[in-house]
């Protein structure tokens, strides 16, 4: 479809690449990655054909149509959405129209005459273009899509101009969508999207006809979606097989193959040139001499590139709250007539992390906000624990900051222990590098003051920590040490964020926020879909006991086991008993899990024991009939996590 031959793209006095060679071939599913700056988006805008290489040559193979969607800057208007979408099939309606007109010629003209086949004719020749290219289909094609990406059925009719930036984004990947390119090139899709609307784009793009090139900073959205990767790395593209999972395991394999070709040719290179000093003065050996010489001008040095640092970095952790954070009793919360809680009973309890899920609009950063303090209930009742410090982290936390300091100098005012090569490494972390860190936070785009607010955050975290889009401006590498900073945290965490790995990695409960409603689901993001497909309805349960902060509204979400796991791993172990194999990611997933299990069984017995030893001194009669129900609770609670466990365990060899 596309080659590069030779290519290459300078951006100002920065080489970006050089000597590129690529083919694009029909059905490719690719992936383009490399770190920030490295010319990811300039790339692909040359694919699209909207900017020239400096070097080299493009070949566009005859009938290739590509489909281009930037990051953002992209608005419509003029027009209702659904309008919008359908003037994408401005031709085939175009041809409906003709088929009407000749449809009426027909019936007015004589059947026998001439004119009358000419018209039939022509009409027949339409009608079956138009039925092969589903012309019958569009107003379906676009509803389909609509509701896909989230828009609701009564923002159809709405005007474009009156849609944020992000939903005109979304609307234009609907567009793009529709007109099937046989090459789509979509620079960061999920930015504006939520998990729902990319789980749609993931499921979607996996059935896509033609071939597509993503760029994204979603690690579970490319592991997902696609085939190949492409790297740009030290100005040259590197090509692997496989999704981004593979690509990391097999960029390491080839560097440890490069670093190993390296040390051999430095050991030959030392050889060769000791021979050579030694016996260059001698006549005898002369021939052999030479012979060394010409093997080192001709020999190709290896070099290894410049790897990006890894940077490790211990934030302090905050003191012990008490067991119970918060809770929520009968809370609802209204503005004017718009309900958005009604009816909720929930507990967090201390080392919690909690993932807020649903809809845009239906409430997640509402929620944030009243655990925050900084909305008031409407009804209800809102208990913190004890000892409990909240700190919320929300997606214009910029403009708190004080925007005459310097980046550095206002980061180690906060953290005066830290040295100024600590706090450059971990600002670089953040995308702010060389003289990045001496600007004014004054200056900063709304993105870059976001990650800064953030970094702030986490140098002195509360224990109690509530995140609305932390990861929102974050490229992979900096969501990594964002991710293994969280997840060192001893604290209690509450997030909204649209990354799905991120929530995997991070999550053991779900929190899915909707009609008025919260429903608890244990467990991270790929437990909550299982469990939403119905994968697990008809999975029996050992033992029922109430997860850390039951739902109130009733649902059956809230009820399992204590590490809250216990359908996935038994509908998994199931799905194995049929013999059905397990995909790597889930696999991966399984195996933690196992750990967890034994983790979780070692911390219960620990407090059977505590229990136990504590009944041996008698206090009163109350205190003695409350820790026998605790004791109770507990050994429920062990026999499910055996169980548990054990139907993991079995799973996993069954795999094997």
């Amino acid at each position: 479809m596309i080659q590069l031959s030779g290519a290459g793209k300078r951006f100002g006095h920065k080489l970006l690449f050089e000597n590129a060679d690529w083919l694009i071939t029909p059905q490719d599913r690719i992936g383009l990655v490399g770190a920030n700056g490295t010319g990811k988006s300039t790339l692909m805008k040359i694919l699209a054909g909207l900017e020239t290489l400096d070097y080299g040559s493009i070949t566009i193979a005859k009938g290739t149509s590509a489909g281009y969607l930037p990051q953002d800057g992209l608005t419509l208007s003029g027009r209702s959405v659904f309008a919008e979408c359908m003037a994408v099939f401005d031709e085939l309606r175009q041809m409906e129209q003709e088929m009407e007109q000749l449809t009426r010629k027909m019936s007015e003209l004589p059947h026998e005459s001439v004119e009358y086949a000419q018209v039939a004719d022509r009409y027949h020749r339409l009608e079956h273009e138009f039925q092969t290219r589903d012309g019958y289909a569009v107003e379906a094609k676009v509803g389909t899509v609509l509701t896909g990406l989230g828009f609701r059925k009564e923002d159809w009719t709405r005007l474009t101009d009156e849609f944020s930036g992000g939903w005109q984004m979304r609307l234009a990947l609907a567009k793009l969508l529709l007109q099937r390119p046989n090459l789509l090139l979509l620079d960061e899709p999920t930015n504006h999207l939520d998990l729902e609307a990319r789980n749609w784009l993931e499921e979607y793009l996996n059935e896509y006809p033609y071939a597509f090139l993503l760029i994204s900073h979603d690690r579970y959205f490319l592991d997902v979606t696609v085939k190949k990767t492409v790297e740009i790395w030290n100005r040259q593209l590197f090509f692997y097989s496989g999704n981004y999972d593979k690509y990391l395991a097999e960029k390491t394999q080839r560097r440890e193959q490069l670093e190993a070709a390296y040390r051999n040719q430095r050991e030959r290179i030392e050889q060769l040139e000791v021979f050579i000093n030694r016996f260059r003065y001698q006549a005898t050996k002369a021939k052999q001499v030479q012979s060394r010489i010409k093997e080192l001008e001709k020999m190709e040095r290896i070099e290894i590139p410049p790897e990006e640092k890894t940077i490790h970095f211990s934030f302090p952790q905050p003191k012990p709250s008490g067991r119970i954070v918060a809770e929520f009793k009968n809370v609802a919360k209204s503005y004017g007539a718009n309900e958005v809680f009604r009816n909720v009973n929930f507990i967090i309890e201390r080392g919690d992390r909690i993932a807020l899920v649903g809809v845009n609009g239906a409430g997640k950063s509402t929620l944030i906000k009243l655990l925050a303090a900084i909305e008031p209930l409407s009804a209800g009742e809102y208990k913190s624990g004890h000892n409990v410090e909240a700190d919320y982290f929300a997606q214009d936390q910029y403009k708190e900051l004080n925007p005459d300091a310097r980046i550095l100098d206002d980061l180690g005012e906060l953290s005066p222990r830290s040295t100024q090569t600590e706090l450059r490494s971990l600002l670089g972390c953040f995308l702010f590098q060389a003289d990045d860190v001496f600007k004014r936070i004054g200056v900063l785009s709304g993105g870059e003051r976001g990650r800064y607010a953030l970094l702030r955050l986490l140098l002195h975290p509360a224990n109690f920590l509530l995140l609305d889009e932390p990861t929102n401006h974050l490229d992979m590498r900096a969501k990594d040490i964002l991710l293994d900073a969280l997840a060192a945290y001893t604290g209690t965490v509450v997030l909204v964020s649209h990354d799905r790995y991120f929530i995997d990695k991070l999550a053991t409960r779900v929190f899915e926020i909707g009609d008025g409603r919260v429903e608890v689901y244990p467990g991270n993001y790929e437990d909550y879909r299982w469990r939403k497909e119905g994968r697990v309805a008809d999975v029996p349960t050992l033992a029922d006991v109430p997860t850390r902060g039951s739902s109130g509204n009733g649902s059956q979400a809230g009820k399992v086991s204590a590490n809250g796991n216990e359908s996935v791993e038994r509908s998994s172990a199931r799905e194995e008993s049929k013999g059905k194999r397990l995909n790597p990611i889930k696999r991966k997933q399984l195996e933690e899990r196992v750990h967890e299990f034994e983790e979780e069984i070692a911390r219960v017995e620990t407090a059977i024991a505590h229990c136990e030893t504590s009944l041996l001194t008698f206090v009163s009669a109350e205190e003695t009939q409350r820790q026998n129900q605790e004791l109770e609770a507990r050994r429920k609670e062990l026999a499910s996590l055996m169980a548990e466990w054990e139907a993991l365990s079995q799973s996993l060899e069954t795999a094997n």
